[in-house]
């Protein structure tokens, strides 16, 4: 019956998506616990209601599809945080760019090792590697060198997730109290999901966070064709 109708109804992954994220949000704030991460509570609700429903992941990409396209101005919307704290932006840019670039290099320098002593081929190597960068420019690294675009996907999928449950027990741990350096940390070890766990702290390490996670993943871009793979 349920199976009947949803057939006849295009948008029930929009409805369902929609609806598991704001059953999510409510969670979060009702515990504000960081394993409530909304995008991983969201997953689960959609995951377990497909599963008791009978319904396939085809079904759920057919009908999402048609919303897929908002996606892109959902991320150049990152950039509204950006111009309202350019000025502070400005006034400490090289201190970011720093951060930044640090965290890059050893998170690739770090994978790669960790690689290297599992004794991982190039391929999976290459597909791990993008792990902190957006999905778009992660899987088109991937594919461009060789790598499995869908371990690239399932790699920044669990590291924006986990970057975002835990990161504020990292910074505590590790002494990183200020806004800025909250913010670099957060884009550039967890990218857009980090970013929307920065943007809960404060607009300004929302704002650091954004830039962060643009500048890491166009410097892995660079760096990656360069590190030493074979």
């Amino acid at each position: 019956m349920i199976q009947s109708l949803l057939d006849h109804c295009s948008l029930w992954p929009v409805v369902l998506t929609l609806g598991s994220y704001l059953l999510a949000v409510k969670i979060r704030r009702r515990w504000n616990y960081p394993l409530f991460n909304p995008i991983l509570v969201a997953f689960l609700i959609i995951l377990g209601l497909m599963l008791t429903l009978g319904l396939s992941n085809a079904q759920y990409q057919a009908g999402w599809e048609k919303c897929s396209w908002l996606l892109t101005p959902a991320t150049i919307c990152l950039a509204l945080p950006l111009y309202q704290q350019l000025q502070v932006l400005k006034g400490q840019l090289g201190a970011i760019l720093a951060g930044i670039a640090a965290g890059t290099v050893t998170g690739l320098g770090v994978i790669l090792l960790l690689c290297r002593l599992w004794g991982l081929d190039q391929v999976l190597t290459v597909s791990l590697l993008p792990k902190s960068i957006t999905t778009a420019l992660g899987i088109a690294l991937s594919e461009q060198m060789g790598g499995y675009p869908a371990i690239t996907t399932a790699a920044i999928i669990v590291t924006g997730i986990g970057g975002a449950m835990a990161g504020d027990f990292l910074c505590k741990v590790f002494g990183i109290k200020g806004e800025v350096a909250q913010g670099v940390a957060f884009g550039t070890a967890a990218h857009v999901v980090g970013t929307s766990r920065a943007s809960e702290i404060s607009p300004l390490t929302g704002a650091v966070s954004s830039l962060s996670l643009v500048v890491a993943g166009i410097l892995t871009a660079l760096v990656l064709p360069f590190l030493p793979l074979g």
